[in-house]
């Protein structure tokens, strides 16, 4: 049975601010989403399916990267040039057939120069064709639970049906920053040098200050001037992906925007520490008849930074009561919090704070005659019910 135990959180543990400023976007399609917490800040049209032009690149990079992880490559490892990839126009790292570039050199040539030449080197290194990779990448999306994302090929170049929403670009861009830190850096390079060809990063703002410290450009005429980008100021960091703007400057102006307004206009708080006991669950034929249940993860809220409310609602969630044998630290049930003036409730794991051991034959015995008590009531009330 589930069972929910409403709780009195008082704000006196935490003065919790309850509205923030609204933000209106210029963009055509816009996710902001803040890391520590996962909370969505602002969304535009995220899950509508764009073409995604040279962001689509990040997720030639994850692919590239999760070859690293499980072996199949090295830094070191090069691939052929073909002509195809050669041939390739836009944005180029300038790769040609005589050349034989490492790994890194390519993941230089796809982060930093936005270079299509290199993310075909890579597809046909990778899979042998870049119609497979893209296959590949569209499958790998799928499974990262971008639904909204079909690939065509591996470099953005417009396509009909190359597409990709916000969000799942949201999702594969805080990815690359949270399970790839080791390659992560490689996105805010300011510039890279490759056939006696020097050129500069094209993310705008990553020496301005704010805190933004990569990911990609895109640009065509279809999709407009876009931009997945991270930033981090102090202990917070934000995901923010938009699409759709008309002009290099008023992307790079819409970008400085939303950081600012993302940082300013909301707070984070720790509500609960990690271990912390929240309440107590009923225990069915155990050595105790209840167990504690603690914190599995710090609580902490991201919340609107100018007025204060006065208290928020949380329930415990478990299914019980719950057989023992019981492991401390085993998953027990999640606490659920509710703030004011937030869209999605707090979530967090709640576990066994200790062992408990079976009961033995007494516990077993009374717990027989309360369930044959309980049977015997029942039927008593039916019956004086006139059922």
């Amino acid at each position: 049975m589930i069972r929910t135990l409403p709780l009195a959180l008082a704000a006196a543990l935490l003065l919790l601010p309850a509205m923030a400023s609204a933000f209106e976007t210029r963009a055509r399609a816009a996710i902001v989403v803040d890391v520590n917490t996962g909370t969505i800040l602002l969304e535009r049209n995220a899950d509508e399916p764009l073409p995604p032009a040279s962001m689509s690149k990040l997720m030639t990079l994850n692919m590239v990267f999760e070859a690293l992880e499980d072996g199949r490559i090295s830094l070191d490892t090069t691939f052929p040039v073909s002509t195809r990839a050669r041939q390739m126009g836009g944005s180029r790292m300038f790769v040609e057939e005589r050349h034989r570039p490492t790994v890194e050199d390519l993941i230089r040539g796809i982060a930093v120069l936005s270079g299509n030449d290199a993310t075909v080197v890579v597809a046909e290194g990778l899979a042998g064709t870049e119609e497979g990779f893209a296959q590949q990448m569209t499958e790998r999306a799928t499974a990262l639970g971008m639904q909204n994302s079909t690939l065509m090929n591996a470099s953005g170049w417009p396509h009909p049906q190359h597409r990709m929403s916000m969000r799942d670009l949201a999702i594969l861009s805080e990815r690359l920053v949270t399970q790839f830190p080791q390659y992560y850096h490689y996105l805010a390079e300011p510039d890279f040098t490759w056939n006696d060809i020097t050129q500069t990063n094209r993310v705008p703002l990553l020496n301005a200050g704010i805190g933004l410290d990569g990911l990609k450009t895109g640009f065509t005429s279809e999709a407009g001037y876009s931009l997945a980008g991270s930033a981090r100021q102090g202990n917070r960091r934000i995901i923010f992906v938009i699409s759709g703007l008309g002009s290099e400057r008023e992307r790079a102006e819409e970008a400085e925007r939303i950081i600012a307004w993302a940082f300013r206009q909301f707070a984070e708080r720790r509500i609960a520490e990690e271990g912390t006991r929240i309440a107590e669950a009923e225990v069915w034929l155990g050595s105790q008849p209840r167990v504690g249940l603690v914190l599995g993860t710090p609580l902490v809220a991201l919340v609107p930074s100018l007025t204060q409310i006065d208290s928020f609602e949380a329930e415990v969630v478990y299914d019980g009561p719950i057989p023992a044998p019981i492991a401390a630290g085993q998953p027990l049930g999640e606490l659920v919090v509710r703030v004011p003036g937030m869209d999605e409730a707090l979530r967090a794991p709640l576990l066994a704070e200790a062992d408990v051991a079976p009961g033995g034959f007494p516990v077993r015995l009374q717990t027989a005659a309360g369930v044959l008590l309980d049977r015997a009531l029942s039927a008593v009330s039916d019956r004086a019910a006139g059922f």
